[in-house]
């Protein structure tokens, strides 16, 4: 296989300090369940979001070929993981294309969920599901 692009990220803060990509991009991160956490900090779960709905997005696009604009919000939500202990994640993704139709809109999604890198990562995990909106033309 050929390796195409490679990068990391760091912290050794933990959920609170700094999170970094060596010679680029420094974020900021606080924990979300700490009341006296730093409120213009990011978090994981902003942060998986983040990249979940670029790269998924980016994969939408590429499969309409500019035919469409296209659209994905993701929510991701923290809940106790009751059957393994700690917690766990909840992600949906929202897919919409400007003037499909709901049918076409769910093949998007469905087309774009099995090609996004990101979608790979997440695909069998049971708290992970992308769902299609509609989007009408203005």
């Amino acid at each position: 296989m050929t390796v195409r692009y490679r990068t990391s990220a760091f912290n050794d803060d933990g959920g609170t300090g700094v999170s970094r990509v060596p010679g680029g991009l420094s974020v900021a991160v606080s924990n979300p369940l700490q009341p006296d956490g730093d409120a213009d900090a990011s978090n994981p779960e902003q942060l998986l979001a983040l990249a979940w709905s670029t790269c998924l997005n980016a994969t939408a696009q590429a499969i309409v070929r500019g035919a469409h604009r296209t659209a994905v919000r993701v929510d991701v939500e923290m809940r106790d993981a009751e059957a393994r202990g700690g917690f766990e994640f909840v992600a949906t993704a929202f897919v919409s294309g400007e003037g499909l139709s709901e049918t076409e809109a769910a093949e998007l999604a469905t087309a774009a969920h099995d090609r996004c890198p990101v979608s790979r990562l997440l695909h069998d995990a049971p708290t992970v599901s992308v769902r299609a909106e509609a989007w009408a033309s203005d």
